[in-house]
């Protein structure tokens, strides 16, 4: 008999009528044949009306009494969900996080899963009920209830999924599937058919808010499709697991992340160490980082651009200005009124030209880019975000979408299953015994094939990276990363490395562009190799460029160009030093490789 997860989020339990609708679609699945385990979410607003409360008794209450206090909006949920069910005439029963068997460690308010027992939901599920089960909360070793932190049911729901064993994971919700951006920002937004872990990771992460990154990292460990479906129809909703129905289409989405605050730290000493020093002290203050821009230095010193949610800017000040004291030297500009604009595909890694047609589009808007940052699956730039809704546009419209690709069909999601491999499931045997949300690095590899070209004294208008890459495309050379650090006295440094097969091609392309736009100077280096780093939960586990730049400053191994995304921390340094930089992240990341 197929076992099917279902997960309802609050939106879709917000009253009675509601809950009744979920009931009906759970009681259908087990009539045709499935055993069913759902994961229900809190009511509505009832979470925001636990935390204005707990505020209203207490200015700061402990992260304990919160987590005691937000569980309790679930547990309302899921008996009213076995009511529900029970007055259909089927077997149901409601159970907690810790009832569950869901074991976590103490970090209240944000915990991670470390184990899930399955005993007594099987026993359950064999009876003959229905397992409705709490989102978003379990136990720690002390029976203290815990909270998953944002997301948290969803994460619930697939880790249940990953350790039953389950053929299928339906993650209903208010809309009708995972769109090509916000369809709320953008009406012309398109539902897709199928969508990769590695493509909604980072649309996860830019904030499209369908599902949390944090259970697209389970399901991509533990090889769990999910079905994102409306609870409010029947029709098809979007297929998010490992393959894609057209990876020849460069771009699957777009999306865009608002409230950014950019801070550049200006004429820092480019020696080995400074990017550790400056970002462990952030790290120590719990602030995340976004984008990481460090280009080619010059005479010795460098430019680090970044962003952090505006709502941190202060507390990122408060650090960096800290650092520049103890490296005796360099300053700091910021700026809290910008967007990141971002496109992801998993074909654009095999495809020339997409940057500079994102390029072109912002140009075509009269959109000026601020930063720009790069990886195997996604580009992103930097605006101000009076600009933010029309680059959106821009740049959805310039990758048509809006329209199906071709070929592209709904899939029968009631009859879809999947057999998990035999890997994935000893992958949940095994991590049941150290933590089944611990970081999981899958690749550490060293690339000595690049050559890195670097354009000092860009202007500070729109179109110069458009018609560079433009150029670059025409020529036929594939370009691999690409950053734009933000301008300083208006002017900025563009840096993008390729195969060192089209150096001189690049370099001659490059000094043509210099001269017509009256840049300073173009500089190259053939010998150069790229480190990068990936795997699952690089985003929610934050240390890991951190663990990268120390491991690299101990060897005393200098960051020549680096870029981060949500699977993967890419570095340059000198090619001299590759074999000895890749040894040092092997080492590093020992434990963590699978």
């Amino acid at each position: 008999m197929s076992l099917i997860v279902q997960k309802f989020g609050g939106t879709s339990v917000a009253d009675s009528e509601k809950i009744k609708a979920a009931a009906r679609k759970a009681v259908r699945a087990h009539q045709n044949g499935h055993q069913v385990v759902m994961v229900v979410s809190a009511m509505g607003k009832n979470t925001d009306l636990l935390v204005s409360l707990a505020q209203e008794v207490c200015e700061r209450p402990q992260a304990r009494e919160m987590d005691m206090l937000l569980s309790t909006g679930e547990q309302v949920s899921v008996a009213l969900m076995a009511m529900a069910i029970h007055s259909l005439g089927y077997k149901a029963v409601s159970l907690t996080g810790g009832q569950i068997g869901i074991k976590t460690d103490s970090t209240h308010t944000k915990a991670r899963i470390e184990s899930i027992t399955t005993d007594r939901m099987q026993r359950l599920l064999s009876e003959g009920n229905i397992v409705i089960a709490a989102g978003f909360q379990g136990i720690d070793n002390d029976l203290n209830i815990t909270t998953l932190g944002r997301g948290g049911s969803d994460t619930t729901a697939v880790a249940l999924a990953a350790v039953l064993q389950a053929d299928a994971c339906e993650i209903y919700t208010d809309v009708d599937g995972v769109f090509t951006t916000d369809p709320r920002v953008l009406p012309e937004a398109r539902k897709t058919k199928q969508v990769s872990y590695d493509e909604m990771l980072e649309l996860a992460s830019l904030g499209a808010g369908v599902m949390h990154s944090r259970s697209i990292e389970f399901a991509k460990k533990f090889d769990v499709p999910i079905h994102v479906r409306s609870s409010l129809s029947d029709t098809p909703g979007s297929l998010i697991w490992d393959k894609t129905q057209d990876s020849s289409r460069a771009v699957s989405g777009a999306a865009v992340t608002k409230d950014e605050a950019r801070i550049t730290v200006i004429n820092v000493p480019d020696r080995p160490g400074v990017s550790h020093d400056l970002f462990s002290d952030i790290a120590d203050r719990h602030v995340t980082v976004d984008m990481i821009v460090q280009n080619a230095g010059s005479k010795g010193n460098a430019n680090i651009s970044f962003t952090v949610p505006k709502d941190e800017l202060e507390t990122t000040l408060d650090s960096v200005n800290k650092s520049i004291a103890e490296f005796g030297s360099g300053a700091v500009d910021f700026c809290d009124n910008v967007s990141k604009i971002s496109v992801v595909g998993a074909g654009m890694a095999e495809q020339t030209g997409v940057a500079n047609s994102m390029f072109d589009s912002l140009v075509a808007a009269g959109i000026n880019m601020e930063m720009i940052t790069t990886s195997e699956i996604k580009i992103s730039a930097l605006v101000s975000r009076d600009d933010m809704l029309s680059a959106l546009r821009a740049v959805h419209s310039r990758f048509e979408l809006h329209v199906d690709p071709p070929g592209a069909v709904d899939l029968d999601l009631d009859h879809f299953t999947h057999k998990r491999s035999a890997d994935a499931v000893e992958v949940v045997s095994r991590l049941q015994g150290v933590g089944m949300e611990t970081l999981f690095i899958d690749d550490i590899n060293l690339d000595e094939t690049q050559s890195s070209v670097a354009i000092f004294g860009v202007p500070n208008q729109p179109g110069i990276a458009a018609k560079l890459f433009d150029r670059i495309a025409s020529e036929g050379i594939f370009v691999d990363m690409i950053v734009q650090s933000y301008p300083i006295e208006n002017e900025a440094v563009i840096g993008f490395t390729v195969p060192v097969t089209s150096i001189e091609k690049a370099v001659s392309v490059a000094e043509q562009v210099a001269k017509d736009l009256g840049c300073e100077k173009v500089t190259s280096r053939k010998e150069i190799a790229k480190l990068s780093v990936s795997g699952i939960g690089l985003r929610s586990h934050t240390g890991v460029a951190i663990g990268m730049f120390k491991a690299l400053a101990e060897a005393g191994i200098n960051i020549q160009i680096m870029n981060t995304s949500e699977v993967r921390v890419n570095v340059i340094v000198d090619r001299l030093d590759g074999k000895n930089a890749l040894k040092c992240l092997r080492d590093t990341f020992d434990s963590s490789i699978h």
